[in-house]
């Protein structure tokens, strides 16, 4: 879309030159094609370090954007975001795209469906009733069990297994909240990458990046009944357990272990080689590696087992 036409839906004006505005991303990513927002004062640094050839902004921020970058000026630039990022989703499904394509010794169900643009590998077994989006691509030597559905743009790679009914790139939980309370969707134009060796429980889900990717990378082993939220990233040879949630765009490290029904906040980092307990609550970055912990308030293991000793001493 043209910065002008942007700039006319959201009724604001802009300073700079006009251009074409490829799609949406962060501050940080955001090449000379794209558009950004700021919400909050305290990304004034990374307005200042961006690239974006224009960024949405209010009042309060919009002396910091760069020289040669556009201003959109609105009274509430999260609100207006989520407005404007309906006008760049892809079609749900496009026949404009060519067949996809099936790799030699590849077995699919007739009762799957593969939208067009999709990419499967070679000796791939999927079965009935899996659903795979336009363009995405599956690598080699990949089994996909009944009732997977894998969104548009997603990639999964080679000698992975992926078990009933996981769902791989769906809409992560994101919205504008106004004054009134009401709710407005912030579309998730983002995708999901599995990389090799990766083994998904059923039940699972995996959503889609508001922009950018969520990451699972390498050698990743994940229970059922697991959910992974939008822009997080997975370190190689994690594991996480049953019933286990990360909120969005968090970060684990190499050998992550979150045991059964943990937790954690968004917008963290977990140090590699970290251990969660069954149950436990993360609400804070881990930057030293290889510790274990338990409990809510997160504690390191050995001195939540010595709290539950005296805990339990009172109560005799």
């Amino acid at each position: 879309m043209d910065l002008k036409k942007i700039a006319e839906i959201l009724e604001c004006d802009f300073s700079g030159e006009n251009f074409e505005v490829t799609k949406m991303n962060t501050l940080k990513d955001a090449t000379k094609s794209e558009l950004s927002f700021v919400a909050n004062s305290k990304y004034i640094k990374d307005i200042q370090n961006s690239n974006a050839g224009a960024i949405i902004v209010d009042g309060h921020t919009k002396d910091f954007v760069p020289k040669g970058c556009a201003a959109l000026v609105v009274e509430h630039p999260y609100w207006e975001m989520a407005r404007i990022s309906k006008y760049f989703a892809p079609p749900v499904e496009d026949a404009t795209l060519p067949e996809p394509k099936i790799g030699k010794g590849t077995v699919i169900s007739p009762k799957a469906e593969i939208a067009n643009g999709a990419v499967i590998g070679e000796n791939c077994t999927i079965m009935a009733h899996v659903y795979i989006g336009a363009n995405t691509v599956i690598g080699d030597n990949t089994i996909i069990y009944p009732g997977v559905v894998i969104y548009r743009d997603c990639i999964v790679g080679s000698e992975c297994i992926i078990h009933a009914n996981s769902t791989i790139g769906s809409d992560g939980f994101g919205f504008a909240t106004n004054k009134m309370g009401e709710h407005k969707k912030i579309y998730q134009n983002g995708n999901a990458v599995i990389e090799d060796d990766v083994e998904i429980g059923s039940s699972t889900t995996i959503d889609r990046a508001v922009f950018g990717t969520t990451l699972i990378k390498r050698g990743v082993r994940i229970d059922n009944l697991v959910q992974i939220g939008h822009n997080c990233v997975i370190g190689e040879y994690s594991v996480i357990v049953a019933q286990s949630g990360i909120a969005g765009s968090t970060t684990l490290g190499r050998n992550v272990v979150l045991g059964g029904q943990s937790a954690t906040a968004g917008h963290l980092s977990i140090a590699p080689f970290t251990t969660m307990a069954a149950r436990s609550g993360v609400t804070k970055s881990i930057e030293k590696s290889g510790l274990t912990f338990a409990g809510f308030p997160l504690m390191e293991h050995r001195v939540w087992l010595k709290l539950q000793g005296k805990i339990a001493r009172l109560i005799k």
